[in-house]
């Protein structure tokens, strides 16, 4: 039997949690998919699916095989892809994950111009929070802040995480008291609430001493950036921002660099933002474009 369409047919059922609705999936006859697994049940010498009358499941060696030969038809796919890649231009699909903040910082203007570059190119962009797993998620690349150290993985630094301080004039202006460690407590704060972030206190350094500084009070706190961002603009109060979320704002003077001179400590989004993709896809030229773009518009930002 045709081992790669046996481990095709293992996967639909699988996935699909049904012989029956998996043979459909295919276009296949459920007879073919029950041969398809015990086939490889055979061969692999032990049982892959608990069968009842009513329902299916996968056996602890299932799952452990159903997450390896997964892996290899997605590899296989991408395979695919690339020797397409190389006689013909460049066309198909790009799937990219980051977080949501991203998106009006810098993402939508690189998927806009990558799109114009490469009109036989699509796109598909999910924006999440979730630190997700490329190949598990099916993506072809990764951008985001934060842990990297996922196994046979590239991570090339993009730009500085670079933290700042930041207020709207028109906040400055209703709260003229000057900001410093000493006077956080007596402001308005907008505080970003993350499973990564001490929720407790920064460490800053401010005139060469570094100082734990405890959280103040906030009047507005969030577990999502974008919404405190708007409330930053609107003037509502002082928020930590990372530089490439708030460069735009600052060359327009819709917001204000308060106290420069503090140097907030890498927290656990680590101190650059990096682009995350598959050892094996490091000359794929569709990957290699979305990072070019990507790098030419950080430069024209000034935000290498």
């Amino acid at each position: 039997m045709d081992q790669l369409g046996a481990i095709t047919m293992f996967v639909a059922t699988a996935d699909q949690g049904s012989f029956t609705r998996a043979a459909a999936y295919l276009g296949k006859t459920t007879s073919a998919l029950t041969r398809a697994v015990t086939h490889l049940e055979t061969e692999l010498g032990t049982r892959l699916f608990e069968r009842s009358t009513r329902r299916i499941a996968l056996t602890e060696a299932g799952q452990i095989y159903l997450a390896s030969t997964r892996q290899v038809l997605v590899q296989l796919q991408q395979a695919r892809e690339d020797i397409d890649q190389l006689q013909q231009e460049m066309c198909g699909i790009l799937r990219v994950a980051a977080p949501p903040s991203f998106a009006p910082a810098f993402l939508n203007v690189v998927c806009r111009r990558f799109l114009d570059q490469y009109p036989d190119m699509r796109l598909d962009v999910e924006l999440t929070d979730e630190l997700v797993n490329l190949i598990e998620g099916n993506y072809d690349l990764v951008v985001r802040d934060g842990p990297v150290d996922q196994p046979d993985m590239i991570a090339r630094p993009l730009t500085e995480n670079r933290i700042l301080l930041c207020a709207s004039p028109s906040y400055l202006q209703r709260k003229p008291l000057e900001v410093l460690p000493e006077t956080f407590a007596k402001h308005d704060w907008l505080i970003l609430r993350h499973p990564l972030l001490n929720p407790h206190y920064w460490w800053l350094t401010h005139e060469g001493e570094r100082q734990r500084i405890s959280q103040p009070t906030p009047r507005l706190a969030s577990d999502n950036y974008d919404f405190l961002f708007s409330a930053l603009l609107a003037g509502m109060g002082l928020q930590f921002c990372p530089q490439w979320s708030v460069a735009p704002y600052l060359r327009r003077g819709e917001l204000v660099q308060v106290l420069p001179d503090i140097v907030p400590e890498p927290d656990q989004f680590g101190s650059k933002v990096h682009v995350i993709y598959p050892v094996h896809r490091r000359h794929t030229r569709k990957h290699q474009a979305f990072i070019e773009c990507l790098s030419n518009y950080l430069d024209e930002e000034a935000l290498h």
